[in-house]
C-alpha cells in the first residue's frame, strides 16, 4: 500500500533531500579571525633590522584612521632598516586575506628594487629567533608590488628567503618567481588571499583569481648563521608578518580562517 504524507511533512522531506550533505557544510558561517583589530597593534610584534625586538624605530609601523600603515616621514634616510611586524600566533593550515594598497613616495636611501615593494611573510621563523642585523626572516614571501607607470609588474609573486619550494615537480631554488596577476599602477586597494595547507599545497590569489600554486616549502639556500634547522627540513607552520621595505603601504584588513580545526 502506498504511504501518503501530509503536505507540510512532505515539503520538509523534499527540502532535506535536495540540500544534500554538502549544502549544510557550505551554509555554516566561516569564522574568520581579525588579526588586525582596526585600532592598534595589539597582538603583533615588531622586528626591524639593527634594532631590538619591539623597538618601533622612527614609528615605522602605526595605526591611523583604522588602517595599519608603514610610514617613513620620521626618517632622514633609509639605511637598511627592513621591518617586519609579526602576528604573535603561528599557524599551519589556513586561509589569509589581506587588503593593501601602495601610497606616496619611497624614502630616500631605499633600494631600486624596493620601490612599491612590500609583502607578507608566512611559515616564518619567530621574531624572537631573528638575529639583530638579520634583514628578513626565514620564510615564504608573497610580494605586494605596485606598477611603475609603464609596463607590467605582477603582484602576489613568490620570494624565498632561506627557503625553497617545489613547482611542477621540481625544486625551485631561484629567489623570486612571478605570478600571473595583472599590474596595478595606482593607489587602488588590492585583495590578496593565501591558502596554506601545511607543507602541502599553497595558492596565491589576487582579487579572487589564483595566480600561483606550489608545494613542499623547505629550508634551503641563504639561511642565517646558526639557524636551527638544516637544509631540506620541511616547513609545516610558522608566523605571519607584514613588511616595511622603504615604501609606504596601507593595510585595511588582515584576517585568517583557521583550517586546522
Amino acid at each position: 500500500m502506498k504511504k501518503l504524507f501530509p503536505l507540510p511533512i512532505l515539503l520538509v522531506l523534499l527540502i532535506s533531500c535536495s540540500a544534500g550533505p554538502g549544502k549544510k557544510a557550505s551554509a555554516e558561517k566561516e569564522e574568520w579571525i581579525q588579526l588586525f583589530n582596526g585600532k592598534d597593534l595589539e597582538g603583533w610584534t615588531i622586528k626591524i633590522t639593527k634594532h631590538q625586538i619591539d623597538e618601533n624605530y622612527n614609528n615605522t609601523f602605526r595605526v591611523e584612521n583604522g588602517l595599519m600603515i608603514t610610514r617613513y616621514d620620521q626618517y632622514e634616510k633609509f639605511e637598511g632598516e627592513f621591518g617586519h611586524i609579526f602576528y604573535n600566533t603561528p599557524f599551519s593550515h589556513y586561509k589569509l586575506r589581506v587588503e593593501y594598497r601602495v601610497v606616496g613616495e619611497q624614502v630616500e636611501g631605499g633600494a631600486g628594487w624596493a620601490v612599491k615593494n612590500s609583502g607578507v611573510m608566512f611559515h616564518a621563523q619567530s621574531p624572537q629567533s631573528m638575529l639583530l642585523d638579520q634583514d628578513f626572516p626565514v620564510s615564504i614571501e608573497a610580494q605586494f608590488l605596485g606598477g611603475l607607470g609603464d609596463g607590467e609588474r605582477s603582484t602576489g609573486n613568490l620570494c624565498t628567503p632561506g627557503t625553497h619550494v617545489v613547482m611542477d615537480g621540481e625544486l625551485v631554488k631561484r629567489h623570486c618567481t612571478n605570478s600571473t596577476s595583472p599590474t596595478f599602477h595606482g593607489e587602488e586597494w588590492v585583495t590578496f588571499e593565501l591558502e596554506v595547507r601545511g607543507d602541502s599545497i599553497i595558492h596565491h590569489l589576487i582579487n579572487g583569481d589564483t595566480v600561483m600554486s606550489y608545494s613542499k616549502p623547505q629550508v634551503g639556500g641563504d639561511v642565517p648563521e646558526g639557524y636551527a634547522y638544516p637544509e631540506g627540513t620541511p616547513i609545516t607552520s610558522g608566523y605571519i608578518a607584514l613588511q616595511a621595505e622603504s615604501h609606504p603601504y596601507e593595510f585595511r584588513k588582515v584576517e585568517l580562517l583557521d583550517l586546522s580545526k
